[in-house]
């Protein structure tokens, strides 16, 4: 038995109290169907990011590959993505059977009754037991000591337990020819083969987050968001994926959030907010996670707001929650996060005034507390009655967005209400290899070209007195570390500033295990990254002759010319269909190659 200390099993546990709480009282995940279409449809578009084991891009890249439709191509996920199985391509032969992309074969004719649930393949500790026993005559004792022989790799146990299984063959009638084939087969694979009951085990945590992830997207991630708070950049991959589903992330907001994120649905989502069409709904940004703001701060304030109802003002936050929650600190990083903007304060001109506000309020409440009157305090200033009004006004000025994105991300560790690089995302990809989540899966020393925004950028100097640099690189899905050493920031230290987009060529570096680094060697600021004013490609295409092939045909001549001209397909009589901003082309390059490929079928404007 495995006792396994994970944080998915918090994510679950929480995301079920969540939906008790506010949607089924009676919801229970350990009872929730095996076979449930909606789970396997998410499976198969590799939509995983926060699912147990399969977030990893090959492994969903895998999971696009075999469309999983049962319970048991789970668990048979979670043993072949080992180095054992993949590195007899077990993985994809798997898929390419299970999709009938390639003939299923077993070795012997009796082996279909052992293996036919896997495809003719040895995937669990438990298959290669079962073909000891019938092959070689073994008692399930004997299988086992078999197993256990494999994986200590003794030469001297492994020759004695060879002699016994090809005779073992032999006597059961199947000769000494397979006995020998078939151990060696055995002996290379075993000692990296799963059990299948850990496999199964395994396979039901990840089946249970993802059918939480297909049913209850917003809970789901509210609770998964709570769990890495403290990772930012496991934070930031979840954050964007919330986004890719429609999912809005809201920051902190003084009278909405709680302490850790919480799930809104559609019509609990402030009127001034804009959701995705067909959202889910959204999540609020949890107090606690904002930069100085403490849980014990957090708890103070969220009983007061409970006890007396939501806040009004500044003003009126400043004079009800205990002195403690008003540590300057703190409530510098709740103005620049944007906890204060749904009271319509200005983050700038708040920032200007707020600790002038608490320091008077602070006095006016001990004062009031040890029984000195205020000498305009009856004169009606807090109740609108036309008196002096002796508080601070708040001036009426607001950040640039670039200033209230460097706020924000400086507080939340993450750009939440925007990013510098939403809406320019396609035109980005298309200038680099690969995107930073991606590079994770790059061999040490691999040459790559990622792109994203500068952020955290320091100067350093090495031992010998030479600067050098350190910045940290983010697209929407994840970030990384890059190292600029001298000579490089000689000739590209001017390019380095934080908040720019960049592209960066540079090497892969995998020389400490627990951190991946990325070493510069050039760096390009990227300008005028909007597609919008680029000379469109209108491809007109009977709709007759519009088949797979031709579609097919299509779609690799434009990924093969990237560029920033948008792609509008006339299809027919009428209609116009714009295509996804990833098939954007170089007009100059790909026009020629349209017209010799479709001839007279399309017209090419």
């Amino acid at each position: 038995m495995d006792f396994l200390g994970l944080r998915n099993l918090d994510v679950i546990t929480d995301t079920v109290n969540m939906v008790r709480a506010t949607k089924d009282p009676e919801f229970d995940i350990d009872a929730v169907p095996l076979d449930d279409l909606r789970v396997f449809e998410l499976l198969g578009r590799g939509e995983t990011l926060g699912v147990f084991q399969l977030e990893s891009p090959p492994m969903r890249a895998l999971l696009r590959s075999m469309a999983p439709t049962s319970f048991d191509d789970v668990g048979a996920l979670i043993a072949l993505y080992r180095p054992g199985p993949m590195s007899a391509n077990m993985h994809y032969d798997y898929a390419d059977r299970k999709n009938a992309r390639q003939e299923v074969s077993y070795f012997h004719p009796d082996a279909e009754e052992l293996l036919g649930d896997t495809y003719g393949l040895m995937i669990y500790q438990e298959s290669v037991m079962r073909v000891a026993q019938k092959f070689a005559g073994y008692s399930l004792a004997e299988a086992d000591s078999l197993r256990k022989a494999m994986g200590k790799k003794s030469r001297e146990v492994m020759a004695k337990e060879r002699s016994s299984f090809e005779e073992g063959c032999e006597r059961q009638g199947y000769g000494r020819e397979l006995g020998e084939s078939l151990f060696d087969v055995i002996a290379k694979f075993a000692d990296y083969a799963f059990n299948k009951s850990h496999s199964y085990g395994y396979g039901l945590v990840t089946y249970q987050t993802a059918y939480l992830k297909a049913h209850f997207p917003v809970e789901y991630l509210a609770c998964l968001l709570t769990s890495v708070k403290s990772n930012l950049d496991k934070a930031a991959v979840y954050l964007s994926d919330a986004r890719g589903m429609g999912v809005k992330v809201l920051t902190p907001d003084i009278n909405r959030s709680v302490m850790d994120f919480a799930a809104l649905t559609p019509a609990e989502v402030p009127v001034d907010v804009e959701l995705p069409h067909h959202s889910p709904g959204a999540i609020t940004f949890g107090l606690s996670a904002i930069r100085n703001v403490g849980e014990g701060l957090v708890d103070l304030l969220l009983k007061e707001r409970d006890a007396n109802g939501p806040f009004d003002s500044f003003h009126d936050f400043a004079e009800r929650v205990p002195e403690q929650v008003l540590n300057k600190r703190t409530v510098e990083s709740l103005i620049k996060a944007g906890a204060f903007d749904s009271l319509g304060h200005p983050r700038k001109g708040l920032l200007m005034v707020f600790e002038q506000i608490i320091d008077t309020t602070v006095v006016r409440r001990r004062e009031r507390d040890q029984g000195v009157m205020s000498l305009f305090g009856d004169l009606g200033g807090d109740d609108g009655g036309g008196g002096f009004d002796e508080r601070v006004s708040i001036p009426a000025v607001e950040f640039d967005k670039a200033d209230r994105l460097k706020f924000e991300k400086e507080m939340l560790g993450l750009y939440v209400s925007d990013h510098p690089l939403l809406g320019v995302e396609a035109a980005l990809r298309r200038k680099v290899d690969c995107s930073v989540a991606e590079a994770a899966d790059k061999d040490d020393g691999a040459i790559v070209v990622l792109g994203g925004v500068i952020t955290n950028l320091a100067r350093k100097f090495t031992k010998k007195g030479d600067q050098m640099a350190v910045f940290v690189l983010e697209d929407l899905d994840a970030a990384i570390e890059v190292t600029v050493f001298p000579r490089v920031l000689m000739e590209q230290g001017h390019k380095l500033l934080d908040d720019a987009i960049v592209t960066v060529k540079g090497r892969i570096d995998r020389r400490d295990e627990a951190r991946l680094g990325f070493m510069a060697q050039d760096v390009q600021i990227i300008e005028g990254l909007d597609t919008a004013s680029a000379a469109p490609l209108r491809l007109r295409v009977p709709a007759t002759s519009l088949n797979e092939l031709k579609i097919h045909q299509i779609r690799k001549i434009l990924r093969e010319h990237p560029g920033e001209s948008p792609v509008y397909m006339h299809i027919g009589h009428g209609k116009v269909v714009r295509l996804a901003d990833e098939f954007c082309v170089d007009l100059d390059r790909v026009v020629g190659e349209l017209r010799m490929a479709l001839g007279h079928d399309a017209v090419v404007l």
